[in-house]
């Protein structure tokens, strides 16, 4: 692939979100991992919301555009978020958090409803299990500008892969649930463009779910309650680009995990 012109750009999203793109394109992650940076206006330190993998090249801009960092926040497990934590942490003494303690380090794990008063701005943090058991979001306002950094429990663009058994439909819901009553908050994704309304898109992703939920159920009337996955998506699925199917059917085992369960 040709690289993105925007890899290697810090771009300013808010007065005190900026993001920077790491080069790590695929079918998981859209143009590649969303590697945020938090900090109040005229703060000298920054906080640094999922390093992505381990590349040095990202990695370096990062710190060169971060300067001092307070903390490295993490939002799930998965490497494309937590790869490089270990090596920014090493680079610049910041302690690493995230929802798993075995992601943490020199810091606590973190906890829903917690608060954190970091780089001149108060973060709250907001357990969103169902994409995995441990993602986590960080809501932020400041000076009457709100967001939600959401890692890939909304994306920018497209929807959530749910992977069974550590993510689960149910959870994913209650998550959905929790995320749009946060109101017209600005979304800060872990992947794809940042959007303007998140209670708007919680409800767009909800009412996705529960389409693709009546579409799983019709599916096994038509092939009979046993069927697996594979045959579901080849039903359901049939006219979307066969790229695609391997992540479609990690989420219909897990809705069929849910209607089964």
């Amino acid at each position: 692939m040709t690289a993105h012109p925007a890899y290697g750009v810090v771009r300013e999203v808010t007065p005190f979100a900026s993001v920077l793109l790491e080069d790590n394109p695929g079918v998981m992650t859209l143009d590649g991992t969303n590697t945020w940076l938090l900090r109040a206006p005229g703060a000298a330190g920054a906080v640094v919301v999922d390093p992505g993998e381990a590349d040095v090249a990202h990695l370096e801009r990062v710190v060169a555009a971060a300067g001092a960092v307070e903390a490295v926040l993490i939002t799930h497990h998965h490497h494309d978020h937590v790869g490089g934590a270990e090596w920014l942490s090493e680079r610049t003494g910041a302690p690493v958090r995230a929802f798993d303690a075995a992601l943490c380090a020199g810091g606590a794990p973190l906890r829903h409803g917690e608060g954190l008063s970091l780089a001149g701005l108060d973060l709250e943090v907001l357990h969103t299990p169902g994409h995995t058991a441990d993602s986590v979001c960080f809501a932020v306002a400041h000076d009457g500008v709100e967001a939600v950094l959401t890692g890939d429990t909304v994306l920018g663009r497209g929807t959530t892969v749910i992977i069974p058994p550590d993510g689960t439909l149910g959870d994913y819901l209650d998550s959905l649930r929790l995320l749009a009553g946060r109101g017209a908050a600005a979304v800060l994704p872990g992947h794809g463009p940042d959007l303007a309304d998140l209670g708007a898109v919680a409800g767009m992703y909800l009412a996705h779910r529960e389409q693709r939920l009546a579409q799983v159920r019709a599916a096994l009337v038509e092939l009979g309650e046993g069927a697996g996955a594979r045959q579901v998506v080849e039903l359901v699925y049939r006219d979307v680009d066969r790229a695609l199917w391997p992540a479609a059917e990690l989420s219909v085992a897990a809705q069929l995990a849910y209607l089964r369960g």
